[in-house]
């Protein structure tokens, strides 16, 4: 039986999550975090004395939250395993995350779902067998209205894999948007659009363009469920891991 924390338990994903695990006989929820304390329900600042035999910490919240709860507890997450599915991070988290890998095993992803990572796996190979002044490459993500960020962290992930894969930064060659009089396209550009509306749960499209074709890989997640059961995939993989800095791709063997 695994343990688990639940950051964000209140949200949209926390509620998946919990609603996932008590569907299962391997897991169960030990651990709620969230602003509001309430019945097994601790704040990040409680957080860390709640612990107990968590063996898992999965992290659906805020990039703020995120950053919060790795400052409050990484003390106490030495030796135990870290999930974390919040997108947007800064620098300043990330290198929590790096100092928090040499005593816990680590795994952050953009996007959980099993057919995004391969669809990332897709991308850096296509990428890399295509010539990057003959083939323009676009990337069209939509979502709920509700989001608060754009482009969403699989759009930036795919971004990543298109440039691992032409092997050069992908902030050397993005492009979010264009209005206005912007001039011809630049050779090499990645180009990023985001589309907000509705209950759109999550759709990606990474185009080629050629000079006489082009090649579309596309991806649509139909219920958030599908993160959710990703996140469990790798909570379940995760504990007992090594310390270390983990991703999808090691989960799926990739």
């Amino acid at each position: 039986m695994i343990d688990l924390a639940i950051c964000g338990i209140r949200g949209r994903m926390g509620s998946t999550l919990v609603q996932l695990v008590d569907e299962r006989d391997d897991m169960r929820v030990r651990l709620g975090i969230d602003s509001r304390p309430g019945d097994n329900i601790a704040t990040v600042e409680q957080a860390a004395a709640a612990m107990g035999d968590v063996a898992v910490l999965i992290d659906f919240s805020t990039a703020a939250a995120t950053h919060a709860l790795l400052e409050q507890t990484a003390h106490a997450l030495k030796g135990r395993a870290v999930v974390i599915g919040t997108t947007g991070l800064d620098a300043r988290t990330e290198r929590l995350l790096d100092a928090l890998a040499r005593d816990a095993a680590v795994l952050t992803a953009a996007n959980f779902s099993i057919g995004v990572n391969l669809l990332l796996s897709l991308c850096e190979e296509v990428g890399g067998a295509l010539d990057a002044s003959a083939w323009d490459v676009e990337i069209t993500e939509a979502h709920h209205a509700r989001k608060v960020d754009a482009p969403s962290g699989t759009a930036i992930a795919l971004g990543q894999a298109v440039a691992r894969g032409r092997g050069v930064e992908l902030a050397a060659v993005r492009r979010d948007g264009r209005s206005g009089h912007v001039g011809a396209r630049s050779s090499g550009e990645i180009g990023m659009h985001s589309l907000r509306g509705g209950n759109v749960v999550g759709e990606h499209t990474v185009t080629f363009f050629g000079a006489r074709e082009r090649i579309e890989l596309s991806h649509a997640a139909t219920d958030r469920a599908v993160f959710a059961e990703g996140a469990l995939a790798a909570a379940h993989w995760l504990a007992g891991r090594a310390p270390g800095r983990y991703a999808m791709r090691d989960v799926l063997n990739l």
